[in-house]
């Protein structure tokens, strides 16, 4: 069985902004004859890019990604949890990167420790509250 073809952030923007369509062809017959991967550092990327640079709104950010991220079966690792991750970036200012640690929590069912008060009202009942124990009892060395 053939290895996927990992997607860089370059390939998804040209696919999913189609401003060179000779490249965006190269894209799409890549998807239809191949397995392919987009790791997560990528769609980071990507949506960092689509804001910054192309100025998209977060909704359509969102919109394009969600839709691209489902041409294909495994197209990234733990779509569920990059889909809630891009619903919540579509509403709410948290960065991206929170935003899907908000979609591991909330799909995955893992608690998140953070000091971001936005992140952490977004994380509601899946934020990790540590019980506190005596400076003493931890493993690691005290800074001065």
């Amino acid at each position: 069985m053939p290895k996927p073809v990992i997607l860089d952030a370059n390939a998804v923007l040209h696919f999913v902004q189609a401003f060179d369509m000779a490249k965006f062809h190269i894209v799409a017959q890549t998807l239809n004859n191949n397995q392919c991967y987009i790791p997560i550092e990528v769609i980071a990327e990507v949506v960092y890019i689509l804001d910054a640079t192309f100025q998209n709104s977060r909704q359509i950010i969102a919109a394009k990604l969600k839709d691209f991220i489902s041409i294909q079966d495994s197209l990234v690792s733990e779509p569920n949890a990059v889909i809630f991750g891009l619903n919540i970036y579509a509403s709410t200012n948290l960065d991206f990167v929170d935003c899907l640690l908000a979609g591991y929590a909330k799909v995955k069912g893992f608690p998140v420790l953070t000091f971001d008060i936005g992140l952490k009202k977004e994380l509601a009942e899946n934020a990790y509250i540590p019980v506190m124990a005596s400076a003493s009892d931890t493993k690691f060395p005290q800074p001065e």
